[in-house]
């Protein structure tokens, strides 16, 4: 079939109830229940801009099995051209969203090309497991599937392993096997927009001990799965938000759940790791997963750094505290990191490497210097957001008050610089606000803090793995200088 609309992919929500808890309420119907009817109407955007006339050449990519469209992050690049058409659809999805929903379905998407261009690692373990993610990898592209995925255990006893938790199915583990495939439970998190996507992906972080072998499971599952169940945390929309309010919060909420896995079963066909923390370990190291994923995400997050800088720059603009130095330097240090983070995404475009699959990918280092980068910087550029806005921020005004008898008072004493009428300043002011006091704002601070993995351990990777080629020989070459080389 081609690529969805998002009429299709909300019919397929509907089609398909699962287990979801919200506030204490099961939820069948995601798609009419107030808490995700928003995130769902988005992501259904999303699926129609693949079928824009003025998109569709960078949106969509012919299967080389069915000559059908398919979605362009699932294609695979052979030369540089391929790429900068990746980032093209990469960024046209997070300008949709303005790079604030971190895992729209091009992001597993990507990752399931790797994983299918790895085969081989997954194939340790047995031919018949490579064999497993390449027909998976074939079945989620030809039905343009939205998928979600959870890594990480419960934050439970973190000085444990898995297996030396206080219960023995705490964290998510094997339990049994048949003919028919493996039985599982136990809890994994964070699967974010896992309520309103079609199927989840489990795999794991590196690290795992021996030990932990039981824990080593990479598989694929629908999310109506028997046995299958969602926890969701407090939703910082539940319908109810007005959107002249709280802007974002009432567009982009992304909700994110535990999910617990009550003896699930999966089928054969659908395990690709099993029982072996070597492979599970070597799946981020050995397939393209971070080349394919850091493309994506540096250029969603590009995008996120653009729109905070911009609301920082018309926060000053509206006041005109722009003309002062200090307000200027700040800026300044915005911009700055914008044109970084956009280097980095260009140096690895064209610099591209080769693959062992025999197609290419951005060049990885610079990849990882954004990652690290937009970790630290993005949390700089929304203080900043802060401090240019200063008290501003705090004594906005309801939509409610501009409509009412008090109205004309709010527009004469919120005015802004030049001619700039009071409504439009409160509403840019509450924008902001959104974006960097509110709960919603919060958490998209920590989700950029959080979403690469530890980031101290990405820094000290960053060090590991570079190439001191350059700088050992300039060392060299001084030391020579003195006769002591």
């Amino acid at each position: 079939m081609p690529v969805r609309t998002g009429g299709q992919y909300v019919a397929g929500l509907k089609a398909r109830p699962r287990e979801v808890w919200v506030g204490g309420e099961r939820v069948d119907d995601v798609a009419a229940h107030p808490a995700f009817r928003r995130p769902v109407a988005r992501l259904a955007g999303l699926f129609d801009l693949q079928h824009d006339p003025a998109r569709r050449h960078r949106m969509i990519w012919v299967s080389p099995a069915t000559g059908d469209d398919v979605a362009t992050a699932f294609m695979p690049a052979r030369d540089r051209a391929d790429l900068e058409k990746k980032h093209a659809a990469y960024r046209g999805v997070a300008e949709a969203t303005l790079g604030l929903m971190g895992r729209s379905p091009d992001f597993m998407n990507c990752t399931l090309l790797a994983f299918a261009e790895g085969a081989e690692v997954f194939a340790r373990g047995g031919a018949r497991f490579g064999e497993n993610m390449v027909r998976y990898y074939e079945f989620v592209r030809e039905n343009d599937l939205f998928l979600t995925h959870a890594l990480m255990s419960p934050q439970n006893d973190r000085s444990r392993a898995s297996s030396a938790q206080a219960e023995r199915d705490l964290h998510l583990g094997l339990v049994s096997e048949s003919a028919d495939g493996i039985v599982v439970s136990g809890a994994r998190m964070i699967a974010t927009l896992g309520p309103v996507a079609d199927e989840v992906l489990i795999y794991n972080i590196p690290g795992l001990p021996p030990e932990d072998a039981r824990h080593a499971l990479v598989f694929a599952l629908p999310i109506d799965a028997p046995g299958l169940r969602q926890v969701c945390r407090e939703p910082y929309d539940r319908g109810d938000t007005r959107a002249a309010d709280h802007p974002l919060a009432a567009n982009f909420e992304e909700p994110d759940s535990l999910m617990i896995f009550d003896d699930v079963l999966v089928p054969w066909d659908r395990v690709f790791v099993y029982n072996d923390a070597a492979i599970a370990n070597a799946i981020f190291p050995d397939t393209s997963l971070r080349s394919y994923t850091a493309h994506q995400t540096s250029v969603r997050g590009l995008v996120k750094l653009e729109f905070a800088v911009g609301v920082a720059m018309a926060l000053a603009r509206a006041v005109s505290t722009d003309r002062f130095l200090h307000v200027q330097q700040m800026l300044g240090e915005c911009v700055e990191a914008i044109e970084i983070v956009r280097a980095c995404i260009t140096r690895s475009e064209v610099h591209h490497e080769p693959t062992l699959a025999g197609s290419v990918r951005a060049e990885i280092a610079p990849l990882f210097m954004a990652r690290t980068y937009l970790a630290r910087t993005y949390p700089r550029v929304i203080e900043i957001m802060q401090t240019v806005g200063a008290g501003g921020l705090l004594a906005m005004p309801s939509t409610a008050d501009l409509e009412s008898a008090i109205g004309p008072e709010i527009e004469r004493y919120y005015q802004g610089a030049e001619g700039m009428p009071g409504a439009e300043r409160v509403a840019l002011y509450k924008l902001a606000w959104d974006l960097c006091g509110e709960a919603f704002g919060m958490r998209q601070l920590q989700y950029e803090r959080y979403y690469a993995a530890d980031p101290v351990r990405n820094m000290a990777a960053n060090y590991l793995n570079y190439d001191r080629t350059a700088c050992d020989a300039l060392v060299d070459r001084a030391l020579a200088l003195g006769g002591r080389a």
